[in-house]
Parts: C-alpha cells; sequence; structure tokens
C-alpha cells in the first residue's frame, strides 16, 4: 500500500509538471504569435504611411513637362555590359531621354553602382542617353548612388540639386519620393514601366522591407558611403569628359 501511495503521488507530480510545461509552451506560442502578428501589422501600416506621404507627387510624363527641374534623377540597376542595359534599367533611361526632350530639365543624373573595376551602371546609362540624342554636357554620371537614399543625399549635396523629377518603376516610386523629399529636395516622381519584368514579384516582395528601412532611415539621415567635392549640376556634365 506504502509502495502503491509512492507511486501515485510521483505520477501525479510528473502529471502537474507536464500540464505546467504544457501552458508554458502554449503562453510562447501565444506570444510569438502575437509578436509575428503585430510584426506583420507595423510593416503594412509603414508601407501605408511611406506611399501616402509621395502620392501627391507621382506625376505624368505630361506633368512632368512643365516642372522645370533642376534635374530628372536616374535610378541605376542592373547593367550586363557598357552597351547592354537590363529591361528595367533601360525604361528608366529612356523614359529619361523623353523627359528630357520635352523641356522637363536640360540636365539628367545618372546614379548607380561603379563599386567594382569593369562595373559601371552610371556610364552605360550615359552612353544609352547619348545615343538617343542627349548631348554629353547635359549628362552627369554619380557612381556613388549605392542605394535610393546616398544618390538622394547626395544630388543635393554633391550635385547641389533642389528640385528633381526620380525616374524608376511603380514598384520603387514611392520610397525614392518619400526620401527625397525627406532630405528636403522637391521631389517628384515619373514611373518607367514600359514592360512586364520577370524579376517583379521579387521586386515587389523586397519592396515592402525597404519601405520599412526608408521610415527609419529618414528619421536618422546618416551620411552616405562618400561625398567628396560640389558638382553643381547646373555646370557642365561630368559625362563630357569621360567621352571626349
Amino acid at each position: 500500500m506504502v509502495i502503491m501511495k509512492r507511486r501515485n503521488k510521483n505520477s501525479s507530480k510528473k502529471a502537474l509538471k507536464n500540464i505546467r510545461k504544457k501552458r508554458r509552451l502554449s503562453m510562447i506560442a501565444v506570444v510569438l504569435l502575437i509578436c509575428l502578428l503585430l510584426g506583420v501589422l507595423a510593416t503594412a501600416l509603414l508601407n501605408i504611411f511611406v506611399i501616402a506621404k509621395a502620392d501627391d507627387y507621382i506625376i505624368s510624363a505630361k506633368e512632368a513637362a512643365g516642372i522645370d527641374a533642376d534635374c530628372i534623377i536616374v535610378l541605376g540597376a542592373l547593367v550586363y555590359s557598357e552597351d547592354v542595359l537590363s529591361d528595367i534599367l533601360q525604361d528608366r533611361v529612356d523614359i529619361a531621354v523623353s523627359l528630357y526632350k520635352s523641356g522637363a530639365s536640360d540636365r539628367i543624373l545618372m546614379s548607380g553602382d561603379n563599386s567594382r573595376v569593369g562595373y559601371n551602371e552610371g556610364f552605360a546609362m550615359a552612353k544609352s542617353a547619348i545615343e538617343q540624342g542627349v548631348e554629353a554636357e547635359c549628362l552627369f554620371e554619380d557612381d556613388a548612388g549605392f542605394s535610393t537614399y546616398e544618390t538622394m543625399y547626395r544630388a543635393r549635396d554633391v550635385f547641389q540639386a533642389k528640385k528633381v523629377i526620380i525616374v524608376t518603376q511603380g514598384f520603387h516610386i514611392s520610397r525614392a519620393v518619400y526620401l527625397a523629399r525627406s532630405l528636403g529636395l522637391e521631389a517628384y516622381g515619373v514611373t518607367s514601366d514600359l514592360h512586364e519584368y520577370t524579376s517583379e514579384n521579387y521586386n515587389n516582395i523586397r519592396e515592402t522591407g525597404a519601405r520599412v528601412k526608408a521610415v527609419f532611415t529618414a528619421i536618422f539621415k546618416p551620411e552616405p558611403t562618400y561625398l567628396g567635392e560640389t558638382i553643381p549640376i547646373s555646370g557642365k556634365g561630368n559625362v563630357a569628359d569621360k567621352i571626349t
């Protein structure tokens, strides 16, 4: 009898421990689920915030013709070689050239990555614009535009632009305009969705996170990787020296 009582007592203790363990696990699962839901909600709200802040400044090419901006900013993307741009980037350049020809601005700033030997997004874009009839003296190349934010920061501080028209695809345009305006630029956006792109789903997913990051970047305003000497956008384009 004594042995059976001990066994029953031990069994009760084990059962109680198991119940407590299950309760703890359930509480942890609930907390994690709440955190996940809050994260999803915060992400959604911050995305809505960025899109809403930029919405009034995203305009048509026809509207942009009357802006008389200091420059048109073309944001970089993948290039395959000096003469072959990705579809996304070629469409950006084509729209920028059409805006230039419509009188939206007489300067184009090509901003992209040139962080490794043999890869230069800005120069490839400039070559494409020249082939379409843009004067080299009107083209500026920013080799240190490593991100959308750094491009806008450098457009303001290095190229001394104040009023700009940004050209990029629809998935990207809200964040670009939002960041530019957070830095004090009078920025407008024109979309360049001339085709359907194979990377469209990936771009939209990536942009969801990028907009969240943009909100915090706009708050803290870190300096870009490089600044350097000023290159006034009102002067002679720095592409002219590279072409000749």
